[in-house]
């Protein structure tokens, strides 16, 4: 079971790459990389950005494709109009499940995806994407909406289907619920899952981890709810059992999952 994560370099190593390969790991699928980006980052911002050239992306995700069998591919961080396109031009050719995470902005605020570089998004990507995985903030933006409720995150999410996704995960970490309920949609089916909501400032790379887990439980057979809903199994315990790393906004715990040996309880509702 081999998965691809296509997305920037986390120096701190709680998101992006090293998270996605972390996730892969503990879960049990070989992880390959293609990396966008390379990030000056610590647990307090990030501090700089080193864009990869478009071609080079494309050479990456080339190679990886034609001798892995890839069985699950994830974007995280893209940034740029010209990466989105290069990387879109060879994921078009693909029959591959992918998992679309629009990393936008980092924990501190840093801008992970130029502005210019959302519509790139919506029209090169969303139409080839199986499962797409916004926060609200990035909801929002994929949209235009303002989203303040259950009602307003479903018709965001009805929006977003539209634009090509087969199916949406919009997360529930930004609202002011007691719980976390993050809402599920396809076509044809919707539900929620929620979890006890973590009082803590260690949630670095949680988007990144989710988005992985789903990849890498597609790799591994699992059907779309299935996958979606281990992985809130293994986010939520990587949020549940902190490592405290780093003076700021710190990392997940990547190993939780196996040391807890997947105890987790998310109940999940018809939505």
């Amino acid at each position: 079971m081999i998965s691809l994560t296509i997305a920037g370099s986390d120096s701190g190593g709680g998101a992006g790459i090293q998270a996605d390969i972390k996730t892969f790991q503990e879960l049990g699928v070989f992880g390959t990389t293609v990396i966008t980006a390379l990030t000056d980052q610590n647990t307090k911002g990030v501090h700089g950005v080193f864009k990869v050239t478009p071609q080079f992306v494309q050479q990456q995700l080339s190679s990886v494709l034609e001798d892995f069998s890839i069985k699950s591919i994830k974007t995280g961080m893209l940034y740029s109009t010209e990466i989105i396109e290069a990387a879109a031009a060879v994921l078009r050719e693909q029959k591959i499940p992918l998992v679309l995470d629009p990393v936008m902005i980092a924990k501190g605020g840093e801008k992970l995806l130029q502005n210019s570089a959302v519509e790139a998004l919506i029209e090169q990507l969303l139409p080839l994407t199986t499962i797409c995985t916004p926060n609200i903030p990035e909801a929002e933006v994929l949209t235009g909406m303002s989203i303040k409720d259950s009602k307003d995150m479903e018709r965001a999410a009805r929006s977003i289907l539209q634009m090509g996704s087969d199916w949406v995960v919009i997360k529930g970490g930004h609202t002011g619920e007691k719980d976390a309920v993050d809402r599920v949609y396809g076509h044809d089916a919707a539900f929620t899952m929620t979890t006890p909501r973590k009082k803590t400032d260690h949630t670095h790379g949680t988007g990144c981890t989710f988005s992985a887990a789903i990849t890498a439980n597609l790799a591994k057979g699992y059907t779309i709810p299935e996958a979606i809903i281990e992985a809130k199994k293994f986010v939520h315990l990587a949020i549940s059992h902190p490592l405290f790393i780093g003076s700021g906004k710190g990392p997940t715990n990547h190993f939780a999952f196996n040391q807890q040996k997947g105890v987790c309880e998310v109940v999940v509702n018809e939505a």
